[in-house]
């Protein structure tokens, strides 16, 4: 039998998802992908998941890419990952490239070791990203950058990958994991609840013009106040303590 593809570890409110074949660049192959869509779909079903970290096993790769297009298999990883409805950091420990990369955009949070390497090289094979990589892209980065490194299949290091605003922070190789916990943790310290409505409300309003975003934004906000974790919140602040926040 086949070892796990993507490895799911728990810690507190907390899931690590690991892409689990180094020995392959944990390149995307069907029983990644089929794999991958299970857990993402478990995860929006656990109220007590708060915070999701992404990453690749092995010190080399993120994800080097993927042995098939994503319309050829009928999964779309990057589209499992965006569907999570909890914040979403990716620990990008090496190389994200081609469907590898598509896979980090559709990340909330980028971090990334100082050894990683960037691109979206499928036009040089004739083809284009199908798993999200002409959208994104643009969003995060810019349209002048996206095109850029679009129409020249150019690798970029993590250095230039922070300045155009495509990871968020480079670390050294051995701190990578320590930073992501860490914000990971701080994050999942925060009221569940709230956490996902700021996240609809940012992917949401994107998408909207600022007049329709706003009023997004004010239908989540006087939401949340018919949450208990709203009453939580009220209440520990003004008892002076930490709320104990349950995602209701």
């Amino acid at each position: 039998m086949p070892h796990a593809a993507v490895a799911c570890t728990k810690k507190g409110h907390i899931v690590h998802l690991t892409l689990n074949q180094p020995e392959a660049n944990n390149t995307i192959n069907q029983q990644l992908a089929q794999e991958l869509e299970e857990a993402c779909c478990q995860i929006n079903q656990d109220k007590d998941i708060y915070v999701v970290t992404v990453t690749g096993a092995g010190n080399k790769a993120f994800c080097s890419g993927s042995e098939f297009e994503p319309a050829g298999h009928g999964y779309s990883p990057a589209g499992a990952i965006a569907g999570i409805d909890r914040p979403v950091i990716a620990a990008i420990n090496g190389d994200a490239l081609g469907q590898g990369l598509e896979l980090a955009l559709s990340c909330d949070i980028r971090i990334a070791s100082a050894q990683a390497r960037f691109g979206l090289p499928q036009v040089a094979r004739g083809l284009i990203p199908m798993d999200g990589g002409t959208q994104r892209l643009p969003r995060i980065v810019g349209r002048g950058k996206a095109l850029e490194l679009l129409l020249t299949a150019e690798t970029i290091s993590a250095e230039e990958a922070l300045e155009i605003g495509l990871v968020s922070r480079v670390v050294p190789p051995e701190k990578l994991a320590g930073e992501v916990e860490a914000l990971a943790e701080n994050i999942a310290a925060k009221g569940p609840l709230a956490l996902r409505y700021i996240k609809e409300a940012v992917n949401k309003g994107l998408d909207m013009t600022l007049e329709q975003g706003l009023r997004l934004e004010a239908d989540l906000y006087f939401l949340l106040h018919t949450t208990a974790d709203r009453t939580e919140g009220v209440e520990a602040f003004r008892e002076k303590r930490t709320p104990k926040f349950r995602g209701e």
